[in-house]
């Protein structure tokens, strides 16, 4: 796979090569988020970028950015496998940390854990909002074209969901 610069981008395969090399790691960190199943998570994020790619020419820039694109297309491809599985979608909530010592170690696993626990109080919109958010790191125009709502809901939202993950994770400290 040749990548060339962003100017020179004038195929829509081209286009997609880009894509994937600049959102592969984030969209499968989002769809392992909300399938909570790391192997599943590789082979949607697989069918995510194979949907992407036969579509390709159907992008239209005036309905958003390619990555918001794309993001949507996963979270079709994974709420299609759910569905497919008959299992409801479970947003586990794993957050990595750099880890430089082991007194740095601790703290980010006390954290972690508190974040997932915390998690767990949230509904599966509202998780599914935070991995938008922080692991496919969408602006929230584009989570608002994702998930199909108007910008100031989608807003709305997010600030809802991240004020109810910070009252709970105060609630363990």
């Amino acid at each position: 796979m040749t990548l060339v610069a962003p100017r020179q981008l004038a195929t829509p395969q081209q286009r997609l090569e880009r894509l994937y090399a600049e959102s592969r790691e984030d969209l499968y960190a989002y769809l392992a988020s909300l399938l909570g199943d790391r192997t599943l998570a590789e082979d949607v994020t697989a069918l995510a970028f194979e949907r992407a790619f036969r579509r390709r020419r159907l992008f239209n820039p005036r309905r958003g950015s390619e990555r918001a694109w794309l993001f949507g297309i996963a979270r079709n491809a994974a709420l299609d496998e759910l569905r497919r599985r008959g299992r409801s979608a479970a947003l586990a909530g794993d957050l990595a940390a750099e880890e430089s010592s082991r007194e740095d170690h601790l703290e980010g696993v006390l954290r972690r854990t508190m974040v997932q626990v915390a998690l767990g109080v949230l509904s599966a919109r509202e998780r599914e909002l935070i991995a938008l958010k922080f692991h496919a790191e969408l602006s929230n125009p584009e989570i608002a074209r994702v998930l199909g709502v108007s910008e100031s809901n989608a807003g709305t939202m997010l600030h809802r969901a991240i004020t109810k993950l910070r009252k709970a994770c105060d609630a363990q400290a």
